[in-house]
């Protein structure tokens, strides 16, 4: 929170509770007021690694449309309706791996203020059936909770809307700012999880494993319903015994009988995404293994369905088939 030194304010944004709760907490921080949040945040010739170590934050007023269908690379777990959105850009974190730094020239956190208008397009596509939302894609609402409370928003509506089912996916170890809420059953809180050692190298400025998986118990605990999220799977030298060990790990802290499922996912990114990311990135070895462009313009590794197979074996003892997705 203290690389937040100035931010940035549409004209039309300003006068939302939203943007006036996120100026109270920070007091010190200057106030540039912009015409439009992209006149800062696609800016042409910006730096993404420097602007990681000076963060600032834009609010601003999100446009029409607010979903959108959840891309086929990602797990729908069965969903007919899967959707995303985004009520805010980036992320606190700085994952050597993330597509974050290869979608936006920017590493400047949007958060759009006007939340009621998600709200109501959720109500609108609700109209048409049962909906599956993911709100954290672009981001990580449960880290950001302390800046914005829009983990706790989504949750509180979820519990008003029959046929809605969100999942709220985190790094985060900040389960405590939402400890206060009644679990809902609309909502799964689900944890992305790498080895410690991956998480180390990888996941900058993310909780270790050991900080994600106590705030996973206290969400079970509490009776929330959690997802294990694996994914990305990294490829790492001696990867077999790093991630049987992890699955070792992880289990010895958490009962399998409570998880609500888990998914699976080798890193995959879009060609495009890919090219930009590995030229900004010289100084991480997760694009240093050999990797192939399927059909469909996904690259991943060369022998991505190795890795997968053996990770899902190793899952295989701990949660059973139907439990596990990807």
């Amino acid at each position: 929170m203290s690389k937040f030194s100035h931010i940035y304010i549409e004209e039309r944004a300003a006068i939302y509770p939203v943007a006036q709760q996120v100026l109270s907490r920070f007091p010190g921080s200057t106030r540039v007021m912009i015409r439009h949040y992209k006149d800062v945040f696609n800016r042409p010739r910006q730096d993404f690694r420097r602007q990681k170590a000076s963060t600032k934050l834009i609010l601003a007023v999100k446009p029409e449309p607010f979903l959108y269908p959840g891309p086929e690379v990602c797990e729908d777990f069965g969903s007919q309706n899967f959707y995303y959105t985004s009520p805010v850009l980036n992320c606190i974190y700085d994952c050597d791996y993330c597509y974050l730094q290869g979608l936006y020239t920017s590493a400047n956190i949007v958060i759009f203020v006007n939340i009621e208008e998600f709200f109501k397009a959720v109500d609108r596509q609700l109209e048409s059936g049962p909906l599956y939302l993911c709100p954290s894609y672009d981001t990580d609402l449960l880290a950001l909770e302390g800046i914005v409370p829009y983990a706790s928003r989504w949750i509180e509506f979820a519990g008003t809307r029959q046929g809605l089912r969100i999942e709220l996916r985190s790094k985060s170890a900040n389960y405590g700012a939402i400890a206060h809420l009644k679990p809902v059953e609309q909502v799964i809180l689900a944890w992305s999880l790498s080895p410690s050692e991956v998480a180390r190298r990888c996941e900058r400025l993310a909780p270790p494993l050991k900080a994600r998986l106590k705030a996973i118990m206290s969400a079970l605990q509490d009776g929330w319903q959690v997802r294990l999220c694996f994914e990305p799977l990294l490829k790492v030298y001696n990867w077999e015994q790093v991630y049987r060990e992890f699955l070792d790990e992880v289990f010895s802290v958490i009962p399998a009988g409570r998880v609500l499922d888990a998914n699976i996912g080798v890193f995959r990114m879009s060609k495009e995404q890919f090219k930009r990311i590995s030229k900004l990135r010289s100084d991480t070895d997760v694009f240093a293994f050999p990797m192939v462009c399927h059909e469909g313009g996904v690259v991943t590794y060369e022998d991505e369905k190795e890795l997968r197979d053996f990770f899902y074996r190793q899952l295989n003892k701990y949660l059973p088939k139907e439990k596990i997705y990807g």
